[in-house]
């Protein structure tokens, strides 16, 4: 260690001032006299930045007085997990002065430091933490897939249950980035860590099934395999076959389409989030990489094993058996498919209209008859995302409040379809359609009656309607909701950007303490906003978001209360002169 030791006072005057503050190098550093020897350590406190030397030593341990975190003096060791380690300095009696070196005694990489205390975080289930950590992985220059990589380790390790809200969550604030401001993409990483963090506080682990030592079997035979152990509810074996299914090679088309079939070999399973489930995973595995492909496709199956079925459900059986038309229209798929296999398909006059209508039968051939003439499931997946967002746009609010998950939910189902059919050639990816489409069909009386669709009154400029859209989410009234669609419509119709308004639509989300269904649907309203190739129904997406964000907010904040004590924190602000 090179001799950097800075004299800063006799040992009497050191003993008589302890504890006292000392600078060095820009560093301020508390020294105290304890058991006839010297200590060094930061000023402030890791936790939260309060003063040190305004605390108590007792018998070694040296207690911060704002939340009595607690440190071993000597060495700076925390008892309290909430708080970080304190740093220390060594120290040195020459000839009666105290010396002390502004080089820290043990001190890792920023990006060292920030993963060892993101790990802490996401373990202890301690947002702060998270929060702190993910601003100081970025000002040391990591990037998010690290922390997102990170993340969906900790998650699919230590819940046993495997992939749930938790890692959804993470996966939708990845999807998110490139849509914030610079200074909300830190808060959706933080929002999307917390989740992970949350879900899987108090969970056993999860072990890994290994995967089947034959490596010749076919890819038919492990998709049969696969789907047949779904459908049995047998979970381990299930695990054993995908994982053998990767190991062996399989591309990200057919592992897809082993998964969607096994989503869509009954219906909407668990209200469409399986389905969801399957998509976000995908969508994650986009941003850390395909490398961990055998570590984040298997934590599907616990939750694809033991799914709640819709066709047992009451409202797909009675008046209408709306379950035997989709499941009829599935065992049909193959001939409609190959007969449309030469054709390109043009949507027809009134085909929404019919999708938004009364009468199941008719939906159900509707779909089919376009298959057959060629229709891609990516274009009806499209066109029937728009019919959901319509429902969503249209949502009456004398309904109950709870209603709103209802029609939410139809949405995000049909986002992940057009995702899945978007990575998958099989032909079971066509089958979420039918799912997809007979929800809309069920959502028809949360439109009765329905609400317009919101008509602006042409006399506002861009700003005056953001603001007044920004508005909306800081009051909470019923009239909200439809002041939401109609400054988003406004906005639309006066020429606004649309990245601007997915920014500040964005920033509201990442602030507030909505949950998981508000932040599933923004995420696929921006994403459906960008495949949508009528720029008309495109508008719907963004309309039908802001009027379900309205509808959930505001919200405590307590989430960005946390993120901004962090922000303050990284910055070197005072919290404890407030």
């Amino acid at each position: 260690m090179a001799d950097d030791f800075v004299e800063v006072g006799t040992i009497e005057d050191a003993k008589s001032d302890s504890p006292h503050v000392i600078r060095i190098e820009g560093r301020s550093i508390g020294l105290f006299y304890h058991d006839e020897a010297f200590h060094a350590t930061d000023l402030h406190c890791p936790h939260m930045g309060f003063p040190l030397t305004d605390g108590t030593v007792e018998d070694g341990i040296l207690t911060c007085p704002w939340h009595h975190a607690r440190f071993e003096l000597d060495c700076g060791d925390t008892l309290d997990p909430f708080a970080d380690d304190v740093q220390t300095y060594p120290i040195e009696i020459r000839n009666g002065a105290v010396y002390v070196s502004p080089t820290p005694t043990r001190e890792m990489s920023p990006g060292e430091h920030w993963t060892s205390r993101l790990e802490h975080g996401l373990q202890e289930d301690i947002s702060l933490i998270i929060a702190k950590a993910v601003l100081g992985l970025a000002d040391a220059g990591i990037d998010y897939q690290k922390p997102v990589e990170q993340g969906v380790a900790f998650g699919i390790a230590y819940r046993d249950a495997g992939w749930g809200r938790g890692l959804t969550t993470l996966g939708v604030m990845a999807n998110l980035l490139d849509t914030l401001d610079p200074e909300d993409r830190h808060r959706a990483l933080y929002v999307g860590l917390s989740e992970v963090a949350d879900e899987s506080a108090g969970e056993p682990p999860r072990f890994a099934q290994e995967p089947l030592s034959n490596e010749a079997v076919p890819p038919d035979r492990l998709k049969r395999w696969f789907t047949e152990s779904i459908e049995v509810r047998d979970a381990d074996g299930s695990e054993r076959v995908l994982r053998a299914a990767i190991r062996s090679g399989m591309g990200q088309d057919a592992l897809a389409g082993m998964l969607v079939t096994a989503a869509t070999d009954h219906l909407y399973l668990d209200t469409g989030h399986r389905l969801d489930f399957i998509n976000k995973a995908f969508d994650t595995l986009d941003h850390i990489g395909w490398q961990h492909v055998d570590t984040v496709l298997p934590s599907l199956v616990p939750g694809l094993a033991m799914a709640d079925r819709t066709e047992e459900s009451a409202s797909w059986r009675q008046p209408v058996d709306i379950a035997a038309l989709c499941f009829e229209a599935a065992a049909e798929l193959p001939d409609h498919v190959a007969a449309g296999e030469e054709a390109t398909w043009e949507e027809p006059p009134g085909f929404a209209d019919t999708i938004l209508g009364d009468d199941p039968a008719a939906i159900i051939k509707t779909i089919t008859d376009a298959i057959a003439a060629g229709a891609t499931a990516t274009e009806l997946a499209e066109i029937l995302a728009y019919c959901g967002a319509v429902r969503i746009a249209q949502f009456g609010t004398s309904n109950e409040f709870r209603d709103w998950n209802t029609v939410h939910h139809t949405y995000t189902y049909l986002n992940a379809v057009y995702g899945l059919a978007s990575r998958t050639s099989a032909i079971e990816a066509y089958r979420g359609l039918f799912d997809g489409a007979m929800n809309v069909y069920l959502d028809r009386f949360l439109n009765t009656p329905p609400a317009n669709l919101p008509s602006p009154r042409g006399d506002e400029d861009i700003d005056t309607a953001l603001n007044e859209l920004l508005d909306t989410f800081g009051r909470e009234a019923d009239q909200t909701v439809n002041e939401a669609g109609r400054a988003t419509a406004a906005y639309l119709t006066a020429g606004g950007d649309t990245d601007r308004l997915k920014r500040a639509i964005g920033g509201a989300l990442v602030r507030e303490d909505v949950g998981f269904h508000p932040r599933q649907n923004v995420e696929a309203a921006f994403h459906l906003h960008a495949v949508t190739t009528d720029d008309t129904r495109a508008n719907i997406h963004l309309i039908a978001a802001a009027r379900y964000l309205a509808a959930h907010t505001p919200t405590r904040r307590a989430g960005e209360q946390t993120f901004s004590i962090a922000d303050r924190l990284n910055r070197g602000e005072k919290i404890h002169e407030d």
